[in-house]
């Protein structure tokens, strides 16, 4: 029997709201904490599978899971739903108090938005990807890392401003009863193959299903299950094929992902954010690899710190010193042209990373190719109105910038030197970016 909306279990502590839903082995509600007046969400055993011979083994295994899960949480990962309790209601059903996550989930997003841009695509999966890389390192995998398990949590309505959490792992996987298909399977579409052998637990399993969801973000489509692809040679449409625009990076990493084979697919999670160009980079190799002997110990410090505003003032003064052009104050035509990748790599390499993908030169370069990456005005005014460097019509002054995580995506750096930008063209910056290939 479901829970009712409005009733109270567990001596009143937790008031249930509305029924969320359910899968082979859990149902899942949203309900009130009572005593601390705190949204939460609270799974527990289906019926069917109480009735189950096995239910006492089910059992032993939901609690080594929320075991599991409440490890994991310990550090409390921004990435990582949180468990709160564990419990046993009145009439011995078992239950997991977990939390809340308003928003919606990436399948509702865009089932309702349409296919997402590859810049906000990107930074939603590089999150989960670094969810799965710390999970991984502690032995455990998800399995089902699908589109309808990626909460994205939206900062005041702010376009492009989500948060994504990775919800519903380890409650179903492995502990659904021989009769009924496991959760990874109701989402086949995102599913290696090899997950029906039984026990199979390899990142090459959330690597697939995490390249499968970015596949769906990005082109709006599902894509064909690899079941199709294996027995019957249905082929995978390139996403690229879907979305001219997409960039080589990311529509390679989706491939790769995606191989059938699971030796053919990156063997870590590390590997395959890599491949994004997000990479988890050997940064202290990568600063001693300046073309021009330039030291970024002290930018990677204050990103490190979070020190955005120091970052960005930083990120000026050695780019013009790379350029040669600190008496100038500016990068010239010239010295936009011959400026060292190398040197452009590190600097957002090191904004990349720890902004969380949020800030870079190669976010705001994907930003620029989506207003169509042309050298002219009109594709400045687009990113500017993208990255939040203009409003209403009006180019921001340098007060006016906003020097957190907040900002919106790509708003950093903005290499702003006393009013004006240091490029003398924004377009023609971001050309180089284009041509330096990262």
């Amino acid at each position: 029997m479901f829970w009712q909306d409005g009733q109270l279990i567990y001596n009143g502590k937790y008031k249930i709201e509305k029924y969320l839903g359910g899968g082979g082995f859990a149902l899942t509600y949203q309900a009130m904490h009572t005593k601390l007046n705190r949204r939460v969400v609270i799974k527990t055993p289906n019926i069917s599978v109480q009735r189950d011979p096995d239910y006492p083994k089910y059992v032993e295994r939901f609690k080594k899971e929320a075991q599991m899960l409440a490890m994991c949480c310990r550090d409390s990962h921004p990435h990582i739903v949180q468990v709160f309790d564990f419990f046993v209601e009145e009439d011995g059903r078992y239950c997991l108090e977990m939390q809340y996550i308003a928003g919606e989930s990436l399948w509702e997003y865009v089932q309702r938005q349409g296919k997402l841009p590859e810049t906000e695509a990107v930074k939603y999966i590089h999150q989960m990807g670094l969810a799965l890389v710390d999970l991984h390192k502690k032995g455990v995998f998800h399995l089902d890392v699908t589109p309808p398990n990626i909460m994205l949590n939206f900062n005041s309505g702010i376009p492009n401003s989500g948060k994504a959490v990775l919800i519903d792992f380890g409650i179903a996987g492995d502990m659904s009863p021989p009769s009924t298909l496991s959760r990874s399977f109701g989402n086949k579409a995102f599913a290696p193959y090899e997950l029906t052998r039984k026990g199979i637990r390899h990142p090459t399993v959330d690597i697939y299903c995490l390249a499968g969801s970015l596949y769906y973000a990005i082109t709006g489509q599902r894509p064909t299950n690899s079941f199709d692809r294996k027995y019957e040679q249905e082929k995978l449409v390139p996403p690229k094929q879907l979305v001219s625009s997409l960039s080589y990076t990311v529509n390679q990493a989706i491939l790769k992902g995606m191989a059938l084979e699971a030796k053919d697919r990156p063997q870590t999670m590390e590997e395959w954010l890599n491949l994004l160009s997000f990479s988890q980079v050997n940064l202290t190799e990568l600063i001693l690899a300046s073309d021009v002997g330039v030291d970024y110990q002290y930018l990677e410090n204050l990103l490190k710190a979070e020190k955005w505003k120091a970052a960005d003032e930083e990120t000026t003064r050695v780019m013009l010193k790379v350029a040669k052009r600190e008496q100038g104050g500016w990068l010239d035509y010239e010295s936009i042209e011959n400026f060292p990748c190398t040197d452009l790599c590190i600097i957002d390499q090191l904004w990349v990373k720890y902004s969380n993908c949020h800030f870079g030169f190669s976010v705001q370069k994907r930003i620029w190719l989506e207003c169509g990456g042309k050298v002219d005005y009109e594709t400045e005014c687009c990113l500017g109105d993208r990255v939040g460097w203009r409003n209403k019509g009006r180019w921001l002054e340098k007060d006016e910038y906003k020097y957190s995580l907040d900002a919106l995506n790509g708003h950093l750096p903005t290499t702003k030197n006393h009013h004006s930008l240091i490029w003398l063209n924004i377009s023609l910056f971001f050309s180089r970016v284009q041509s330096c290939n990262f």
